[in-house]
């Protein structure tokens, strides 16, 4: 997922999104006609994503020449609010660029199509990749890529500062946080850090939470950490701020906005931060840098038991297409076909086809291969995900990066910010 301003179904939009009464969510019918068809295709990213989509949006279009697939893409911060508006008043587009977080908000809601029952093909898939998007009720995404999380070293400062990379299988936090006063002193360059922003991301959080035996999300959808981790997990925060050694509370605070390709890692600004592997391939053009990539750090110094593999995005319907015939056609080619993942590539994440990544895997871009290479590197330590964001849980990254600011900016103690925001978050799992 985009690192941006999380901004969350919330009350507003989740009531929006349920007064639309969202249709008949899990319909399995192939009603329409596959060759005959005007859809509109909606996805949040960057140039880099813009313009590979559209180059199979293309491709499909000259395969298919009855078909008319209108593009929609948008950036994340504004992507779900227009979203929920456009399902409220029943104008949802036909495909959908969805994410873990809002799975279940849209497919437990009614809001989405049972893509199985429409005729999508998952039996190519990797073991365990095409159930990350099934609810109890249908397969209402299908896994688009591969991913998992990373810690990106820029290698150009970490030379400058005459500081050599880390051993990421045996790295600790306390490790990482010497490393970045390290980094930081040796650049010696006012506004540039040792590390960025880590610590309002709950990618991040929920790497933390395993590493000391809890998850971010139960299987029955509950909260599956104690405060204390997140109490620790951001006194790491204050920690790096007392010693300089990560961006200041403004500069992470104006971080959460910007889109990847102004962000301090991009422009050369920190030496290390967090993303999802899907994002290397953009960061890599918009910083001219070959990245390094990293498991985050861990709190022992293992790197097994924890990391997990996770669906960078999902292809989803509205279950109010007109057409779910074509566009079970079109997501099955998204999915499936090799000819199109050699147009995307790996840059939403790695394909779960396992024919489409054989396909690809020779003629990798370096920023693809790069990828390909540390997922396959880590498959030996990975483990199940947990439990997928519940109803309402699509909140926790929003409320999350709210108290981090709080707990910046002295508005709140840490544990007193931990403590609002487990009340919110349970709050909203309840609506």
């Amino acid at each position: 997922m985009d690192r941006r301003t999380f901004l969350g179904l919330g009350a507003g939009a989740g009531a929006a999104l349920a007064l639309a009464g969202c249709g008949q969510g899990g319909a399995a019918t192939t009603g329409g006609d596959p060759e005959s068809a005007s859809l509109r295709f909606c996805w949040w990213g960057n140039d880099t994503r813009n313009q590979l989509t559209n180059e199979a949006i293309a491709a499909y279009q000259a395969a298919h020449s009855g078909v008319s697939i209108a593009p929609e893409p948008g950036e994340w911060s504004g992507y779900w609010d227009k979203l929920a508006t456009q399902f409220a008043a029943s104008d949802a587009p036909d495909i959908i660029q969805m994410d873990e977080k809002y799975l279940a908000e849209y497919g437990q809601r009614g809001g989405l199509l049972d893509l199985e029952g429409a005729g999508v093909d998952v039996s190519g898939f990797a073991p365990g990749t095409a159930d990350t998007g099934r609810l109890e009720s249908g397969l209402f995404g299908i896994n688009a890529g591969v991913n998992a999380p990373v810690l990106v070293a820029n290698p150009t400062l970490f030379a400058e500062a005459g500081v050599a990379l880390p051993d990421d299988t045996t790295w600790t936090w306390e490790e990482f946080m010497a490393l970045s006063e390290q980094l930081t002193q040796g650049i010696g360059r006012s506004g540039v850090y040792g590390a960025g922003n880590l610590f309002s991301q709950d990618g991040l959080f929920k790497a933390y939470a395993r590493q000391r035996g809890g998850q971010q999300w139960t299987a029955d959808g509950q909260m599956g950490w104690e405060p204390a981790m997140l109490e620790d997990f951001w006194q790491m925060l204050l920690d790096m701020q007392a010693a300089g050694s990560i961006q200041s509370p403004a500069e992470l605070a104006e971080e959460d906005a910007k889109p990847l390709d102004q962000t301090a890692i991009a422009t050369g600004n920190v030496a290390m931060t967090y993303l999802w592997s899907n994002q290397i391939k953009a960061l890599d053009n918009a910083s001219g840098v070959d990245m390094a990539l990293l498991r985050p750090p861990s709190v022992d110094g293992s790197s097994e038991g924890w990391l997990w593999y996770k669906a960078s995005m999902y292809w989803s319907a509205s279950s109010r297409t007109s057409n779910p015939a074509a566009v079970a056609a079109f997501i099955d080619w998204l999915a499936n076909s090799t000819e199109c993942a050699q147009i995307l590539t790996a840059e939403r994440g790695l394909p779960p086809n396992l024919a489409a990544r054989e396909a690809i895997a020779p003629d990798l871009p370096a920023s693809d291969a790069k990828v390909a290479e540390f997922l396959s590197s880590i498959e030996p330590e990975v483990e199940d995900a947990g439990g997928i964001t519940p109803v309402g849980g699509s909140t926790f990254q929003q409320i999350l990066l709210r108290k981090s600011q709080d707990v910046l900016f002295e508005r709140a103690s840490i544990a007193d910010a931990v403590a609002s925001l487990r009340t919110e978050v349970e709050a909203a799992l309840q609506q």
